[in-house]
């Protein structure tokens, strides 16, 4: 989950781990949804 954000994002450990579990779902959900854009195919 964390990969995930970090990966889209590139947040360091530090920010994630102040969010809870219901924030860090939405921020995944986000991210993989951005990640989905940049990679669809055209």
């Amino acid at each position: 989950m964390m990969a995930d954000i970090a990966a889209v994002f590139h947040w360091p450990l530090s920010e994630m781990a102040a969010l809870d579990l219901a924030d860090l779902m939405m921020w995944r959900g986000l991210a993989i949804d951005r990640w989905n854009r940049m990679h669809a195919p055209e």
